[in-house]
């Protein structure tokens, strides 16, 4: 008997072929079922890391309300525009329990599609909940990782078999359409960020010196990464020229024929697990090396898992109707982000841009590029609190680096956004970034949603009466520092990064110092 990719090459190159079902992909069941079971948890991962964090960040007493961001559209938008403008449940109201109810029912659903209990159903939860919070997040959204994993859930929507318990889904292949879609994500998440780092200009990518100090200044090192930093400069040029020769050539195997393609799965998942070990990205890498399983074929795993010949697609009595939906939107999804990398080799282009601008509140259609511009020194916003203006107190952070002797951790594919978002603050002003003088604010109230993002509450009994930030330059320590002091960093301190606050008499915040005059720091 042949094999399925074989007698199906032979089939015409229709509309029922490529959005189909009945004409799927039937040699690509177990790569399906590998990155549905993924998928769900990656969405698990991501709504456990906004249980323990959505109250402080966008709730009624957060740092960032959800509620007052919404507003603020409403008086902005009409009606219907501000419904597309902030794609959110949370327009039927922003209050903790909300934001609770959103996440549980978000993680429900997650564990559900682990479990390969009715997958599509699942995957439209995971994805409405998922969406809702990134749509009235504001800061804490502004991460390329959350597109990616709302284009992926979007598209796995239409890539999922149908049923309660469908199983490997054998009666019902995934459609071409659906799974070149999720490569097509795989291949620009690699091939974008690597042009970036070309189109940029950066003397470091070009000179190829950019992984020299890569593992030291990312938002959130691993003490495997501090080991990786004490490699000679010859390890780190070869890396950096890896990283080029990956993202710009070696993923152009996805179009080569099946044994390239395996090759190519070959190259970057062990690539993709040494990354997440030396740098946490939280589910950023999971979601791209489990995107790559879709480089195989059921052959693959003929070893574990029989294929069956004996069963044949059908199709509901709605299949037309389906069919006509899903070319619709997947021919949108394919438009915009063809456009997309086009422009970003040839700029603006004379084609029609409203797709481009109509899916982009709903983060289904993205352009990545990634570490574009690497980053020149580790920075470090720090909280502290006084009672008396002379004493300053620290607040300690969950994840980010602040003792001096404490390793690195591992977190990912946790995202503690809090923490990432003070990395990206501290390569700017403060002006730019209001969520830290609104932290401050927060503090001075010792509010317990805000201060549940830290490690501890220095100021228990009562809060202290003035809040500060102030900037910290951070390195790794040497070989021979960590010997001799058991130290993994050390650091020296810049100044006041952003507003003294204090509060009054009358229960009020006032500014008593404005901040210092900084070094340039990028």
């Amino acid at each position: 008997m042949e094999h399925p990719e074989t007698t199906t090459a032979r089939k015409p190159f229709t509309v029922q072929y490529l959005f189909s079902s009945e004409q799927g992909a039937a040699d690509r069941l177990i790569p399906r079922w590998i990155v549905l079971r993924a998928l769900g948890l990656i969405y698990c991962s991501a709504f456990v890391s906004l249980l323990f964090q959505i109250r402080g960040l966008i709730g009624p007493a957060g740092i960032l309300p959800a509620a007052r961001y919404l507003e603020a559209v409403a008086q902005s938008f009409g009606p219907w525009h501000r419904l597309w403008f902030a794609p959110t449940l949370l327009w039927f109201g922003g209050g903790s329990h909300t934001l609770m109810a959103m996440c549980w029912v978000g993680l429900a659903a997650s564990l559900l599609l682990t479990g390969n209990v009715w997958p599509r159903a699942m995957l439209a939860i995971c994805f409405v909940c998922f969406l809702s919070f990134v749509g009235a997040a504001q800061d804490f959204s502004g991460y390329q990782s959350d597109g990616m994993l709302l284009e992926a859930g979007f598209l796995a929507l239409f890539f999922a078999p149908p049923g309660l318990r469908p199983g490997l889904g054998y009666d019902h292949p995934p459609s071409r359409a659906s799974l070149f879609l999720l490569q097509w994500e795989w291949f620009r998440i690699y091939f974008e960020s690597g042009l970036v780092k070309l189109l940029s200009g950066d003397m470091q990518w070009r000179q190829l010196t950019a992984m020299d100090e890569y593992y030291q200044n990312g938002p959130l090192p691993t003490w495997i990464g501090w080991y990786i930093q004490h490699l000679p400069h010859r390890f780190h040029w070869a890396t950096a020229f890896a990283t080029l020769a990956m993202e710009l050539v070696i993923v152009w195997m996805l179009f080569l024929p099946r044994r390239w393609r395996i090759v190519c799965f070959l190259i970057v998942t062990p690539w993709e697990l040494g990354v997440i070990f030396t740098a946490n990205y939280t589910f950023l890498n999971y979601l791209v090396l489990t995107l790559g399983f879709l480089l195989l074929d059921d052959r693959c795993f003929r070893r574990w898992i029989k294929p069956r010949d004996d069963i044949k697609p059908r199709s509901g009595p709605l299949s037309g109707l389906a069919l006509a939906f899903n070319i619709v939107l997947l021919c949108l999804v394919g438009y915009v982000t063809t456009v997309q990398l086009m422009a970003m080799v040839f700029g603006r282009l004379p084609l029609p841009m409203q797709p481009v601008t109509m899916l982009e509140p709903f983060r289904i259609a993205n352009q990545y590029g990634l570490f574009a511009v690497m980053t020149r020194g580790r920075y470090e916003i720090e909280f502290q609190g006084s009672r008396d203006g002379q004493v300053w107190i620290p607040y300690p952070f969950r994840f980010k680096p602040q003792a001096l002797n404490q390793a690195p951790g591992i977190y990912a594919p946790y995202q503690p956004r809090f923490d990432w978002n003070l990395w990206f603050a501290s390569l700017g002003s403060w002006q730019q970034n209001p969520l830290v003088p609104r932290t401050e604010q927060r503090l001075l109230a010792n509010d317990p949603d805000v201060l549940a993002l830290f490690a501890a509450n220095p100021f228990r009994d009562s809060p202290p009466r003035q809040v500060r930030a102030v900037l910290w330059q951070y390195w790794f320590t040497s070989l021979e520092e960590k010997r001799a002091t058991g130290d993994w960093w050390t650091r020296r301190l810049l100044g006041v990064y952003a507003p003294v606050l204090e509060r009054d008499a009358a229960g009020g915040v006032t500014i008593v110092a404005m901040p210092d005059e900084l070094p340039v720091h990028e």
